[in-house]
């Protein structure tokens, strides 16, 4: 009896561990089945690994336990994170804008830059959300990149796509860590441009995932407001404020017009785009700013640059017709001495002498004509384009 006991208690424990091995094997087969599947998993990767680098050079900043606790959702929305120092655009860089840039310095920025200095008081700090709007072109994420550079804060460019993913659940948790990295990495903006396109008003027509993600966010955001020690601010840019829900005007009070850019604002937009220019004596910018009228920033760089483009079209066009003209010039030649008649070339063509280099010796100055010249090919593409007689869709 002893025998036949001892044999069934080794075929049980056989039993056991081959159940448990295959056990092992087909769960990690499965999982990694789950991840082969998955098509986004290679981008998932690539995120990771470039949160993991843009964590590292934020490492003396942030504390610790904070980076090293972040999950794998977290690091997919840090990807996007833009470190301060490496933020090119200050206040410097925005012509015509003085009055914006000086009520978000006192209203954004010192609440932030001193917290210490009225530290007793709960009305003291920066609004929880702040609304850019006005019509393309016109230096909202200027604004809003400067504003990050000026306070030190951490910027979150956030990518509406990122949010979005195939499995059900996924964009909720994704929303959610935009917020739970903003507290650990904080001060921070979240800066969502067009966001019109993502928070636009809710109907009963929006798709159950959508509307799910935009109660996420809406909740979460909300939620900062019980936390008076967070410092996370979430700006957004459009240039159809119309469209936005209501629920998401509210949770905005900071809200901040950036229109077209007047007479006066326009030469100081000018000013800037080509100070470091090499601009010709006849250049006017008072003329210049009077002549476009209902033009954007980015319109009057656009008119900058197809100028400094005009110099150089100018100057290759003449070495190409004086190539031309040498070339004409060794052809007659050839013609009037009988070298083809005589066969001399053996039957080829003799080559063009070249006159000059194409590299310019020296960089041409921009010339007024230039100027004029590029704004007139641009009002003939806006006609083009639907915009008749200078006129501009107002879409704020």
């Amino acid at each position: 009896m002893s025998g036949s006991s001892s044999i069934t208690r080794n075929e049980v424990v056989q039993f056991v561990l081959r159940i448990s091995l295959v056990s092992i094997v087909t769960y990690y087969s499965a999982k990694w089945l789950m991840k082969n599947l998955d098509p986004t998993n290679k981008s998932k990767k690539k995120a990771i690994e470039k949160a993991e680098d843009i964590l590292r050079k934020l490492g003396p900043n942030i504390k610790r336990q904070a980076v090293t606790n972040l999950n794998d959702y977290e690091l997919v929305i840090a990807s996007h994170l833009v470190v301060p120092e490496n933020i090119s655009v200050s206040w410097d860089s925005i012509a015509g804008l003085d009055h914006v840039c000086q009520e978000i310095k006192e209203s954004l920025v010192f609440p932030v830059c001193h917290r210490d200095m009225f530290s007793g008081s709960a009305l003291y700090q920066a609004p929880k959300g702040v609304l850019l709007y006005g019509p393309p072109g016109c230096g909202k994420t200027l604004i809003a990149k400067a504003t990050a550079k000026e306070a030190g804060m951490r910027f979150i460019n956030l990518d509406v796509a990122m949010l979005t993913d195939k499995w059900y659940g996924e964009s909720q948790k994704l929303a959610s860590a935009v917020f739970s990295l903003a507290v650990k990495i904080q001060p921070c903006i979240i800066f969502i441009d067009e966001i019109d396109s993502f928070l636009r008003a809710r109907n009963s027509s929006d798709h159950e995932a959508t509307a799910m993600m935009k109660t996420q966010f809406m909740m979460l955001w909300d939620g900062l407001n019980t936390e008076s020690d967070s410092t996370v601010i979430v700006m957004g840019a459009t240039n159809r404020p119309q469209d936005l829900d209501k629920a998401i005007l509210r949770r905005m009070p900071a809200q901040f017009h950036i229109g077209l850019p007047s007479e006066d604002q326009r030469l100081k937009i000018l000013q800037l785009i080509l100070r470091q220019e090499k601009l010709s004596r006849d250049v006017e910018y008072a003329q210049l700013a009077r002549m476009t009228n209902g033009y954007s920033g980015s319109d009057l760089r656009e008119m900058c640059r197809n100028a400094s483009v005009y110099r150089i079209r100018k100057v290759m066009r003449e070495k190409s017709k004086e190539m031309a003209a040498a070339a004409a010039a060794a052809a007659a030649a050839s013609t009037s001495n009988g070298t083809v008649a005589n066969g001399n070339c053996n039957g080829r063509v003799p080559a063009p002498i070249a006159v000059g280099s194409p590299i310019l010796e020296e960089t041409p100055a921009i010339t007024m004509d230039d100027l004029v010249e590029s704004l007139r090919n641009m009002k003939h593409s806006k006609y083009n384009s639907g915009l008749v007689n200078d006129a501009r869709i107002d879409l704020d």
